[in-house]
Formats: structure tokens, C-alpha cells, sequence
């Protein structure tokens, strides 16, 4: 890339010096057509004893990061490649955690709100599902770092390690069927320091971002205010110590590009500012589907936080205009200084077509490039 192009080095503990809106994804991407291996529940170290499935996982992972290669992102992630092809498009974001904890059952059980949901939220929630608890809950063969290490062997570029669904979130899929924990307050405590174990462990092989996925920033629209500073210790709980970039991602639900409708119609201005003393250095927020609407509540962001900025919207097919990325970019620039935002895609891509997901990264790419050009004066790439 040309000299306007962002960079990511490491400073100091827990810092990283991005570049000037670097651009990144949320986390997962469209396998590859010939990638139809299928964990089904087994540590990777298990079916990777099967050498084709090894080796075709490792390609898979090695083509999605060569597609971020081509569209020019600064900071990748591997496509998690290791989410099935379950339901709502993306269930093994929730799944694949509950396979590898120990005290969950296998089955796919129906969601323990579904009875209360309205609407289309009752058809997402009967796609999400629920699981039961029914013994401890014990760490397992997660396997974050060796996923890790495989990505990173890729590039030269650095890999952000997408955690989740996290804690909240898990929790509250959860029938309460057996063991000591009796609810989603405490089984959340739980699984964090689950999670934070994994976290340490990603970063002590090398992992300088760590992007937290926890969608249950949304539940006290639900439950109540009370339950806005169980969230805030549950993500402060899974996150301490951690010595990389932190940032956590929190969208607008995405059940085969349909968003959650009871919990989020109220958007980020209901819920973000309950969270701005988290112990967490970027929000990472779905702001291209809804056409930058809420971006003035940038302008309230602590000065100690940054934001990852949603651009791209993964809930279409429609491959945006570089100059249509460059206005939603302009948008949020009018509240917040460019040294402090990180352009990203709304939410993962899993879900869509990968030819459509990758002319989106260019696109997000090249609308980066036009905003900043403007800023520097520099010409912009190509």
C-alpha cells in the first residue's frame, strides 16, 4: 500500500500504535466452497488427526487471510474457520464455546426466552437455540492460541483473536438442569475466568489484539438497568490482566442478516454509555446498517476510548461505493478525531457469498483511503 496506508506496531504493555484509521473485519468470513470439514463439537486437535482435514484447514484459513491480503487490511483475523456451518448462519459463534466448556449438554435445546420473543425475535431466537447446564463448568479444549499461532504463520500482518460469544451472552442461553451454578448472574462469573484463561494464554503466543464478542451489552434493555453493572464486572472480570489492545464488539444481532429487534430497536444511545468505565480501550459498533444513525454519541466517548467503526454493511449484498464508505467515514469524523477510530465491517461475513465479502473489504479498503488522503494531504492509493 501507498504512504497513506495504516500500520499496527506494539509500543508498550497493552498498548498499540494503530496508524491512522486502520481498517480491520469483526471476525468471521465466508469459508471457501471447497472447505466442508465440520468439527461437530470435537478439539480441533482430535480432528485434525485426520490429515485432509488438517491440511484443508489450514489452506482455508491461509485464503481468507491471502483475500484481507488483497483488499489491504492492516489488521486480519483468521475467518474463524473453525464456526460450522450450523444454524442462524452463525450459530457456531455460540456453539462452539458451549462444545468445548465442560458442564454443557450436547443437544440444541430451545432458547430460553422464546416463549417471551415477539415478532421476528422469535424466529432468530428459535434459530440461536439454548443449551443446559448440567454439571460444572470447567474449562476445555477451547484452543485459542493454537488457532492463533496457525493465523499468524500466515502474514506478517498482525492477527486480532476474536473471544466469543463471551460470558454474558453464554449465559443466557442457558436451563439451569444440574450441577452447582444455579443462574445466568453467577455462570457468567464462571465462564469468565474461563475466558480470561484463554485470553492469557492467546497472548502469551504473540496475540497483540483481543477483540471480546459479547452481545450481552443488550440484555438489561430486557432485564433492567440493574443488570447494566453485572455486565460492566463480568467484561472487566474477562478482560483483566490482558497485556494486548482490548476492544470489544458488541452488534446488533445478525440471524441470517436480520437484526435482534426487542432488545436493540432502541440503538447504542440506550446502552453504550452504561459501559464507558469498562476496563476496555475500543467499542466496536455496528453503525453502517442503520446509515450512521446514533454516530453523534461518538462526541460523549470517553477520551481514554477508542471506536471501531462499523462501514460496511455485512446485513446486504450490496457491495458499497469506495466514496459511499468515505461518506459514512465523514460522518463519524464529525464527532470524534480520526486518531481514535478504526474502520471495520458491522459485524462478521460468515453469512455471506465470499466473492460479495471480499469486494466489500476492498470497498472498505478504498473508502479509507479517499478520507485519508483528505486528512493528510497525501494522494490517496492507485
Amino acid at each position: 500500500m501507498g504512504s497513506t496506508h495504516a500500520s499496527s506496531t506494539t509500543n508498550v504493555r497493552g498498548t498499540v500504535d494503530r496508524g491512522l484509521l486502520p481498517t480491520t473485519m469483526v471476525g468471521s468470513y465466508p469459508r471457501p466452497a471447497w472447505f466442508d470439514w465440520q468439527l461437530e463439537g470435537r478439539d480441533i486437535l482430535e480432528a485434525f488427526k485426520v490429515i485432509h482435514h488438517k491440511e484443508a484447514f489450514a489452506d482455508a484459513v491461509k485464503v481468507v487471510i491471502d483475500d484481507q491480503h488483497r483488499a489491504g487490511l492492516d489488521i486480519l483475523t483468521d475467518g474463524q474457520m473453525w464456526f460450522d456451518d450450523y444454524s442462524m448462519g452463525i450459530g457456531a459463534f455460540l456453539f462452539y464455546w458451549l462444545e468445548r466448556i465442560e458442564g454443557f449438554g450436547k443437544e440444541k435445546l430451545p432458547h430460553p426466552s422464546l416463549a417471551k420473543a415477539k415478532g421476528r425475535d422469535r424466529w432468530a431466537l428459535d434459530e440461536v437455540g439454548g443449551v443446559a447446564l448440567v454439571g460444572e463448568p470447567k474449562r476445555g479444549p477451547i484452543r485459542m492460541a493454537e488457532l492463533f499461532h496457525l493465523a499468524q504463520g500466515c502474514t506478517t500482518k498482525p492477527i486480532k483473536a476474536c473471544i466469543g460469544a463471551g460470558p454474558v451472552q453464554l449465559s443466557t442461553l442457558v436451563h439451569f438442569h444440574g450441577g452447582p451454578v444455579k443462574d445466568r448472574y453467577e455462570l457468567a462469573h464462571r465462564l469468565a475466568a474461563i475466558f480470561r484463561e484463554e485470553i492469557r494464554d492467546v497472548v502469551s503466543a504473540g496475540c497483540r489484539h483481543i477483540q471480546l464478542e459479547d452481545l450481552g451489552a443488550w440484555i438489561p434493555t430486557l432485564t433492567g438497568e440493574a443488570d447494566y453493572a453485572w455486565v460492566n464486572e463480568v467484561v472487566d472480570e474477562t478482560l483483566a490482566g490482558c497485556e494486548a489492545a482490548t476492544s470489544w464488539h458488541f452488534c446488533l444481532g445478525n440471524v441470517w442478516g436480520n437484526k435482534m429487534q426487542g432488545m436493540t430497536k432502541k440503538g447504542y444511545a440506550e446502552v453504550l454509555p452504561h459501559y464507558y468505565e469498562a476496563n476496555v480501550q475500543e467499542f466496536v459498533l455496528d453503525f453502517a446498517c442503520r446509515e450512521m444513525e446514533d454516530a453523534s454519541l461518538l462526541r460523549d466517548l470517553p477520551r481514554s476510548k477508542r471506536v471501531a467503526v462499523g462501514v460496511i454493511d455485512v446485513r446486504t449484498l450490496e457491495i458499497e461505493p469506495p466514496e459511499h464508505v468515505a461518506e459514512r467515514i465523514r460522518k463519524v469524523l464529525q464527532h470524534i478525531e480520526p486518531e481514535r477510530v478504526t474502520l471495520t465491517t458491522d459485524c462478521g461475513m460468515k453469512q455471506l457469498p465470499r466473492h460479495c465479502a471480499s469486494q466489500k473489504l476492498v470497498a472498505l479498503v478504498r473508502g479509507a483511503e479517499i478520507v485519508r488522503a483528505e486528512l493528510t494531504g497525501r494522494p490517496a492509493h492507485g
